[in-house]
């Protein structure tokens, strides 16, 4: 079950912290490609760009269609693209039939999948079949469907033991590396320890190897965001105000200028 994409080795065999961000767009993909290891063409696109409640009913050609254009503004990270709920779980088959659909039409690096022990013979297939796989776990978007559902993982121990045999499923099995999200920070550094893959924080701890946050949640797009969401600026505020300015100078017969017009 050996890597046989450079990035990937790469990237599994980095000393320093990984930073990881999502990407739905071309120039989205282009501005954070410089500062990133890996780009995500994640499932929360359904929410973030689409208004969504949760991840659930996006389509594979949805999904496809925003992977081929952060492709298009990719150069040196590793990209990665989720597989939607319904393309996978139901067999090994099914998974590799869409999975290869994924790779040929987006030519990403790899796809990630939401799962442990449930999904562990579908990983293993994917890798037999050098697709890389990325793993997910701990707290599972897809099986949201509620808003009362998204709550931190590992808080009982029989939560722990789920969580954790999630993991040694994964990474058994051939995944790359896995992204824990949403559990208890003591659960957290317990997968550390016993991770023998490349671990991807997002709400769980900083002794991950690397980090992951939607990009529209720490650019401030947003009002409303999950307690392990750090906002590095006020995009919203930002944009609300630029069409504020450009109301007032349509109002005020002050756009357009001889400047703008040919």
């Amino acid at each position: 079950m050996g890597i046989k994409n450079p990035k990937i080795d790469l990237f599994c065999k980095s000393k320093r912290k990984l930073v990881c961000l999502t990407a739905y767009t071309t120039y989205m993909a282009e501005i954070i490609d410089e500062y990133c290891d890996l780009v995500l063409v994640g499932d929360s696109l359904s929410m973030v760009l689409y208004g969504d409640k949760n991840t659930t009913r996006l389509s594979l050609s949805t999904m496809i269609r925003h992977g081929k254009a952060v492709r298009k503004g990719i150069k040196k990270s590793i990209l990665v693209v989720d597989m939607p709920k319904n393309t996978y779980e139901k067999s090994p088959d099914i998974a590799l039939k869409n999975a290869r659909k994924i790779m040929k039409e987006t030519k990403c690096d790899a796809i990630k999948m939401e799962g442990g022990v449930a999904i562990a013979k579908t990983i293993k297939k994917l890798v037999k079949n050098n697709i890389p796989v990325m793993g997910h776990i701990g707290l599972l978007p897809q099986q949201v469907t509620k808003s009362s559902e998204y709550r931190i993982k590992g808080k009982t121990k029989n939560e722990e033991n789920i969580v954790t045999n999630d993991l040694l499923a994964v990474q058994k099995n051939g995944a790359f590396s896995v992204v824990i999200e949403g559990v208890t920070e003591r659960l957290a550094i317990k997968l550390c320890k016993i991770a023998k893959i490349k671990t991807i924080g997002i709400g769980a701890t900083k002794k991950c190897d690397g980090q992951v946050l939607v990009t529209e949640d720490m650019l401030g797009i947003f009002d409303k965001t999950a307690k392990f969401v750090k906002k590095y600026n006020n995009l919203r505020k930002i944009i609300s105000n630029s069409v504020k300015k450009y109301n007032s100078d349509i109002v005020n017969h002050k756009f357009p200028t001889k400047k703008n017009i040919y």
